[in-house]
């Protein structure tokens, strides 16, 4: 995959292309519906699958205070959308002069003479242009016009409920990780530096990782079943996280993310993590003394091993998308 992240670095052979464009927070499987059918299109007319979105979230110009939380960073969109058959993304600084070009000003200068459109896929709920403008309806007379075909892929729904990254949002802020990566087609993770604790836990409970997150979006206040990988090393371990605010060590205001690995870390401590969330064991809750804590951590960790134990016994592999435990 080719990423390019402003206009002056897309090359003239961007086009042609078949384009979907969103922001995608998540990539859940309502999108991955939309980028296979830019991958089988593209295919099929010998064109080159591709992905137009922003950085920063178009809200956080036109509208901040309603700018969401968002589950994952513009590189780690672009790594899921690889999964799907994309070749290139465009991640576009959103800057006011974006925000304030018409409908068609976007549509002929960027779609058409930048990034040599011959097929546009979007949501039905997509909008564009000055403030929101353009529909799909617009879309698609620009493209008869224009001369590129635009096709509208309509949301998708599990049991009932419409997939979207908004719905997504609140059940991993409700701590429902494990439902969330079945509408994600992925678990649910954190990415960041390990940075120093207290020294509490090596010192009186368990040693663990913690984790100084890049995103917004933190899971609700608990213990976590959770796989966690080194970035820089391509290593991975089954873990335990806790979310919280260390009531057993007296409150605080500031939420920490503390993983306990449940293999045994070979070679240095990592520097960079991503801490995916695979089921909610219980919720944070204080112990009388550190001593008791520490039981209920490796008990916690017993549950865990339980877990994994289950899903390779059904699955024969560690898990990409968290089945709920018996």
């Amino acid at each position: 995959m080719t990423i390019y992240r402003s206009l002056a670095e897309v090359p003239a052979d961007f086009g042609p292309s078949a384009l979907t464009i969103g922001n995608f927070d998540g990539v859940h499987t309502g999108h991955r519906r939309i980028l296979r059918r830019v991958r089988e299109l593209a295919e099929q007319r010998g064109w080159k699958p591709s992905v137009l979105t922003f950085n920063p979230h178009p809200t956080r110009v036109v509208a901040p205070d309603r700018t969401p939380r968002l589950m994952t960073s513009p590189d780690r969109r672009a790594e899921l959308m690889e999964e799907e058959g994309i070749r290139q993304v465009l991640i576009l600084p959103f800057t006011e002069e974006l925000a304030h070009l018409s409908a068609e000003d976007f549509v002929r200068q960027l779609l058409v003479e930048r990034l040599g459109v011959r097929a546009v896929l979007v949501g039905d709920n997509f909008c564009f242009g000055y403030r929101q403008s353009g529909n799909t309806a617009v879309l698609a007379e620009l493209g008869r016009r224009m001369g590129f075909e635009t096709e509208v892929v309509h949301a998708v729904a599990w049991r009932g409920r419409v997939v979207s990254s908004s719905g997504i949002r609140r059940l991993i802020e409700a701590g429902r990780v494990s439902l969330a990566a079945r509408l994600l087609q992925h678990a649910y993770a954190l990415e960041g530096e390990v940075v120093s604790g207290r020294g509490v836990g090596s010192a009186q409970t368990v040693p663990t990782l913690n984790l100084a997150p890049t995103s917004d979006e933190i899971p609700a206040a608990g213990v976590y079943v959770t796989r966690t990988t080194d970035l820089d090393a391509a290593q991975a371990w089954n873990s335990v996280t806790n979310i919280g605010y260390r009531p057993t060590f007296g409150a605080s205001d500031q939420l920490s993310i503390e993983t306990f690995l449940l293999d045994a870390l070979q070679g240095g401590t990592p520097r960079h993590i991503r801490v995916e969330f695979l089921w909610r064991v219980r919720a944070e809750r204080k112990f009388d003394d550190a001593a008791s804590l520490k039981v209920q951590i490796l008990k916690d960790a017993r549950t865990a091993q339980a877990y994994f134990r289950r899903v390779r016994a059904w699955t024969g592999r560690l898990p990409r998308q968290a089945p709920k435990p018996a």
